[in-house]
């Protein structure tokens, strides 16, 4: 159910992202973008995850062309090194084990297309997560538990992940999981949709 008339399409496969918009009374499609993801070559991590979001709404939009379309990306970095979906459980530990004590920077874009005026409202929302000290012990638990093998940084910080992280800093605490809701109710609210 949406709060308002308007047609919503999440560009997104992520259950996280479509947990979130449930969060703020959204139960909208949610469409898998199918683009290609990696990074242009030169390209900041920021930079990455503000065009895929955007791409990954206007690639919805070829489709339909009425919605207000949510596009979304989250790049994860650590000094210089990105830090993608692990994939496999060995990659998983082996980000976590890089990741132990140290901080992690997660770039969270947003992007609300109105498909119907081609106009883009645009957004990012960086997270500051500082990892505590972890063991291999802690490391198997908790990768046992959780299975984050679909979350950049390997760790979601909704579930058991939290028990990862010494310190979170970030503007919407939303951002971390995958979606900046307080910017996307305000793009909302611009597009004519009151939440609540």
């Amino acid at each position: 159910m949406n709060p308002s008339g308007s047609r919503i399409v999440l560009a997104s496969s992520s259950a996280y992202r479509r947990s979130l918009l449930r969060r703020i009374g959204i139960d909208c499609p949610a469409i898998p973008p199918d683009i290609d993801e990696r990074p242009l070559p030169g390209e900041t991590p920021l930079a990455t995850a503000r065009r895929l979001a955007l791409a990954k709404a206007r690639k919805i939009a070829e489709r339909d062309a009425s919605a207000l379309i949510i596009g979304s990306d989250q790049v994860a970095v650590m000094g210089e090194r990105v830090l993608g979906k692990p994939g496999t459980h060995v990659a998983a530990a082996e980000q976590l084990r890089a990741m132990s004590g140290k901080s992690v920077e997660f770039h969270t874009a947003l992007c609300l297309l109105n498909a119907a005026t081609g106009k883009a409202r645009e957004a990012s929302v960086p997270t500051f997560v500082r990892f505590r000290e972890l063991d291999a012990g802690q490391i198997e638990r908790y990768l046992q538990h959780d299975r984050p093998y679909d979350c950049a940084g390997s760790a979601k910080i909704e579930a058991m992940g939290v028990a990862l992280v010494e310190s979170v800093e970030s503007a919407d605490p939303s951002a971390l999981i995958g979606l900046p809701l307080i910017a996307l109710v305000g793009m909302l609210r611009e597009e004519g949709v009151i939440i609540p």
